[in-house]
């Protein structure tokens, strides 16, 4: 006699191996789905927003959209073998080749966003950082002017402060795209209360110094000097004019009035030199009335510790150097040596160049 329901319970099992055997290769499918690199943008790149409070389901949307995953079934795949769903971060994000979509959801949870380098080099004005901050392709140009006015951002280190000049530290910042102005400037001020470190403050403190004065003469020593050596030694001289009572004779002074005025044709005149502004140095003694430009922690360290010289002049050897001086005496031959001298001769060869056959 046959066992009719021995023979259901063989035919179950079956049923039941293949079921599984089916949901097995469905599984490995999608797994290998989510994990083979995919490409469905044309271009060297396509960039994916996800703006914040963006939930998995759209940044999925998004993503499939632009071609970065293959669907919306494997995003979810990917999302279920990584466990980081929750993880997934707002941003701008950059896609330049295949990427598997469990690639592409590791890149969002760990916050990989895409960023380029904007570079401030020592010495700029707030005007000129305006110029990098436009060219870069980041922003307009008055937006970046108008929140370097921001003056509340560094009112406890500097009460008198009206405007960021002096404050931006120059350095190279790595910013996603559109980066707004305001974001970046705070960014900056950040960066140079980094520098001016709490044990610098007090050191200046100790010598009667003010922030904001360091950062004035810091930012002559950036604008007179490029060389590390040189720059505790400028920052000596400007320290010991200052302990004297002696003008700052400095030409930067004169070209940021200049600058501020919009009469700055990149010469300076001996007219200009008499240009009134109180940031003209040559016509009013003592700093001007604030920062000329943005100095760099090495400048702000100068001033700090500057060198032990007597110093009260320098002039350059027009190769990036300076001859130093103690007395006026002094500092009129190097000049003479240096500047007349120098540019006698060398327009003597050009002209003894200009008559050769």
């Amino acid at each position: 006699m046959r066992d009719p329901v021995g023979k259901w319970l063989v035919r179950l099992a079956l049923v039941g191996a293949l079921l599984a055997g089916a949901a097995g290769g469905a599984f490995w499918w999608l797994r290998a789905q989510a994990t083979t690199p995919f490409r469905a943008f044309d271009g060297e790149a396509v960039f994916v927003d996800v703006p914040p409070g963006t939930g998995p389901r759209s940044i999925g949307a998004r993503l499939v959209g632009a071609g970065v995953v293959r669907d919306d079934l494997t995003f979810r795949v990917a999302l279920w073998l990584t466990g980081r769903a929750r993880d997934l971060k707002a941003g701008e994000y950059r896609f330049d080749g295949a990427r598997s979509a469990v690639d592409v959801v590791t890149m969002l949870a760990d916050g990989a966003i895409y960023t380029r380098p904007v570079t401030f080099r020592e010495g700029l004005t707030i005007g000129e950082m305006a110029d990098v901050y436009a060219a870069s392709g980041l922003g307009a140009r008055d937006a970046f002017v108008a929140a370097a006015g921001e003056a509340s951002l560094i009112r406890d280190l500097d009460p008198a402060a009206t405007d960021l000049e002096g404050y931006l530290f120059p350095d190279t910042y790595p910013v996603p795209r559109q980066t707004p102005a305001a974001t970046l400037v705070a960014q900056m001020v950040r960066g140079f209360r980094a520098a001016l470190t709490p044990e610098l403050i007090a050191r200046a403190a100790a010598d009667g110094l003010t922030v904001r004065q360091v950062v004035t003469l810091a930012a002559l020593v950036e604008k007179e000097t490029a060389q590390d050596a040189e720059r505790p030694i400028v920052a000596a001289v400007y320290r010991n004019r200052h302990r004297i009572g002696m003008g700052m004779q400095a030409d930067p002074t004169v070209i940021f009035a200049l600058q501020r005025a919009g009469r700055w044709d990149g010469n300076l005149s001996r007219d200009d030199l008499q240009f009134d502004s109180p940031y003209n140095t040559y016509r009013y003694g003592g700093l001007p009335p604030g920062p000329i430009a943005a100095p760099g922690k090495r400048a702000l360290e100068a001033v700090v510790a500057p060198a032990t010289v007597d110093y009260l002049y320098f002039v350059s050897r027009n190769d990036g150097t300076h001859v130093f001086a103690t007395t006026l005496a002094e500092h009129n031959r190097n000049v003479f040596e240096w500047q007349v001298k120098f540019f006698r001769e060398r327009r003597a060869r050009a002209r003894a160049a200009a008559r050769e056959p």
